[in-house]
């Protein structure tokens, strides 16, 4: 590695040394890469560092439930036996399927836009599938004609720290595990679950839902409710109204979302814009949605829609919003939606976990 010399071990250089190799490095990988003779356009990804990078599993992104069986009860040799004599048969869309699909067409409408501009998504498929399955991954990806050019396979090691690796700012799965183990590690995660419902998701829009507190928020005034009721939650907010709660997992997420509303808009796109973003949460308004409102204005962040359910089931009013994803922190309303056909992602972070492995 180059930069050994005594400029690069100044004390705060470091960072600043990397990235300018990385920007070296990336350079000539590019500039190899554009100079092969090729008949067939090739997609241009974005760095990492300007791009909005997903990570999504195999399990996430395609229907693997036959196959995981498989691996359960034979092992990992039969697995991959039979994913390899069944690499051409086209693996069916799994919870994140469509979610990775609106990506992609908001992806085309910025280019149309801002061709040159890098700021998109970057979606990368991250699985600790062994290389041997890569095949029929592949062949899939192609299928559906997604353009997901980045793969990581890691063989059934962890995928925290190619996730760090690929600065992800959203990472989804379907191991609970590895999802937890991001979260810890400071990575926006959720681990996804298939709607027991058929539901048509626009093409157009990407529709994004979130909870509020331990999504948006930290768990601050959660552990109120958990630990001192509803009353004392209701005071607290009130005495609270005008300090803004701490962010928690997905707030990176959000605000990146924002960013590239903004770039609509900056086009006057606002009416046709591709993102559309809600906030579904269990609180009141009058009792308890100032602060919510409050917090996200002095974040600089808007949602499109604000529902405040004052304990209401979340699941009828999914159903009306159709969201690709909602992010949730509390497997009863996961649950709830998934029942009336909409796909979601637990977010394990906050007290409602020590709550849900208690019960």
């Amino acid at each position: 590695m180059s930069g050994s010399g005594p400029e690069a071990t100044q004390p705060g250089d470091g960072a600043e040394v990397r990235l300018q190799e990385a920007e070296q490095d990336w350079a000539a990988a590019k500039a190899f890469y554009d100079n092969l003779a090729s008949k067939r356009p090739r997609p241009v990804s974005p760095k990492p560092q300007h791009a909005i990078t997903v990570a999504v599993s195999s399990r996430a992104l395609f229907d693997l439930v036959e196959e995981r069986r498989i691996y359960e009860e034979h092992g990992l040799e039969k697995y991959v036996e039979y994913q390899q004599d069944n690499e051409n048969v086209t693996l069916k869309p799994g919870p994140a399927f469509y979610f990775v699909k609106a990506l992609e067409h908001v992806n085309a409408r910025l280019l149309e836009l801002y061709p040159d501009d890098e700021e998109r998504f970057d979606i990368v498929l991250m699985t600790n599938n062994h290389a041997q399955v890569g095949v029929r991954l592949i062949n899939s990806i192609n299928h559906y004609g997604l353009t997901i050019e980045r793969f990581c396979m890691t063989g059934g090691k962890s995928p925290i720290g190619y996730l760090t690796a690929y600065l992800t700012n959203l990472y989804l799965s379907a191991d609970s595990e590895k999802v937890q183990e991001a979260i810890e590690a400071g990575i926006a995660s959720a681990t996804m679950f298939a709607a027991n419902k058929d539901v048509a998701y626009s093409d157009t829009q990407l529709r994004v839902a979130f909870d509020g507190d331990a999504v948006l928020f930290s768990d601050e005034s959660e552990q109120i409710v958990k630990e001192q009721g509803l009353d004392r939650f209701f005071e607290h907010e009130q005495l609270n109204e005008n300090k803004p709660l701490a962010q928690g997992p997905l707030k990176g997420f959000l605000e990146d979302l924002g960013k590239l509303q903004k770039k609509f808009y900056a086009k006057n796109e606002r009416l046709n814009c591709p993102i559309r973003t809600f906030l579904v949460t269990a609180r009141s308004a009058a009792s308890s949605g100032a602060r919510v409102l409050k917090t996200l204005r002095s974040w600089g962040l808007e949602v499109d829609e604000a529902l405040f359910l004052a304990g209401a089931p979340k699941g009828p009013i999914l159903v009306k919003i159709r969201p690709h994803i909602f992010f949730d922190d509390q497997m009863f309303h996961i649950e709830g939606a998934q029942k009336l056909g909409t796909i979601a992602a637990h977010v394990p972070y906050g007290i409602a976990q020590k709550y849900h492995k208690s019960t």
